[in-house]
């Protein structure tokens, strides 16, 4: 079923639109439970270690979705993987609004995971095939930047919804905002036939790709990634809370900031033909690694906000860089190269937010606790010299 009846121009443009959209809802959903881990812990009565499984939990099976649904959506189509992933998503985002015990939250959250899962790998296979090829990477950083700005908005949403409606009403703003984007996809979304391969070939292409050296690099730094990122967040609005007594409502506004440095995302297409692929995304996370430095000496808020937001904006370019990198060191085997980039990719995620309050708890200081992350980084930093540009491993 598709109801586009524009010119090619409005056609690639309103797809763009739908995409981006589909992917900063379902991505939001990742996020929503970080500023809501203290609301969690009081209301249930537990500690913040077991609170924040409503979001690792979340991640480990978006984690293990990704692996599962590029391969499904090979032998079953890209649109009717991601429909059937936003009704799901409807469904159980219902449920939570009804939840009123820790341990059902937690179940939950991991069958939302595994829901949500549907869409990164699946999306990231659809662009070629709606595309053509000079659109591509602005549409992958449009996405991206999608990605990113999840990590910001989905917690800024979480945080007003709760200040004013509670946090059980967030899982019903939330369902509608999945219906509505799954009519969206079935509507205006062509249905492009799926090519019948194999799911069992393409899980046994799996262990060899990640035989081949330079992926797995390129792998590492896709784990660190997201990691640096929902480590970061996690543990500012702890440091804004703690050290400087900000409200929610405060703490929201210094996240929202950094969505400037997201923007930055398209730009990476445009970096990476002038400079190529491996010297951008360095570099990029260079920057990352500057701002986490820089936020842990920061002695004033308008310092950590500007350190926060020069840190998301290396992330913000990395990612787009590393996705195309991947891209070309996987050669013909891209499918399932993408499914493991994207599992790798957010079982960093769900690292993230325990590895900052597991640091924090351990009576790590704040400032060591983001130079911690900042060592992750560096770590990815020293991955980069050892992948070349378009390099196809045979």
């Amino acid at each position: 079923m598709n109801l586009i009846k524009l010119g090619k121009h409005e056609h690639y443009s309103l797809m763009t639109l739908i995409l981006s959209w589909s992917a900063l809802a379902v991505m939001s959903s990742l996020y929503v439970t970080i500023p809501l881990i203290d609301v969690f812990a009081q209301n249930f009565m537990v500690s913040a270690n077991r609170a924040v499984w409503t979001s690792s939990a979340f991640s480990f099976c978006f984690a293990a979705g990704c692996l599962v649904y590029g391969p499904l959506s090979d032998r079953y189509g890209r649109k009717k993987i991601i429909f059937s992933g936003l009704a799901a998503l409807t469904v159980v985002s219902l449920c939570l609004g009804f939840t009123n015990a820790l341990g059902t939250m937690i179940v939950l959250r991991a069958i939302q995971g595994a829901a949500a899962a549907t869409f990164s790998p699946v999306a990231l296979a659809y662009i070629p095939e709606l595309f053509p090829p000079a659109k591509r990477i602005g549409v992958i950083g449009c996405i991206s930047t999608s990605f990113l700005m999840a990590g910001v908005i989905g917690q800024v949403f979480s945080g007003l919804i709760q200040t004013h409606w509670g946090w059980h009403s967030l899982f019903f703003v939330m369902a509608d905002a999945y219906f509505i984007t799954a009519a969206l996809i079935l509507f205006f979304l062509p249905h492009r036939p799926a090519n019948g391969a194999s799911v069992i070939a393409a899980f046994r292409q799996m262990p060899g790709i990640l035989r081949r050296k330079q992926l797995r690099y390129a792998y590492v730094v896709a784990a660190i990634v997201m990691l640096s990122l929902v480590g970061m967040y996690t543990a500012l609005g702890n440091y804004l809370s703690d050290q400087f007594g900000l409200t929610n409502h405060q703490i929201l506004g210094v996240r929202a900031v950094g969505i400037f440095g997201m923007l930055l995302s398209p730009t990476a297409g445009r970096l990476v033909k002038k400079f190529k692929t491996v010297p951008v995304l360095r570099n990029a996370l260079g920057l990352a690694v500057i701002g986490l430095i820089l936020l842990a000496f920061a002695s004033n808020i308008p310092v950590m906000i500007v350190s926060s937001v020069v840190f998301v904006a290396g992330i913000a370019i990395a990612t787009p860089s590393l996705i195309s990198l991947i891209g070309e060191l996987a050669g013909n085997t891209r499918g399932p190269a993408i499914s493991v980039y994207t599992f790798v990719l957010f079982l960093g995620a769900s690292i993230g937010p325990l590895l900052a309050t597991n640091l924090l708890n351990h009576g790590i200081n704040y400032t060591l606790t983001f130079l911690a992350l900042a060592v992750c980084v560096v770590i990815g930093v020293i991955a980069t010299f050892f992948i070349k540009d378009a390099a196809v491993e045979s």
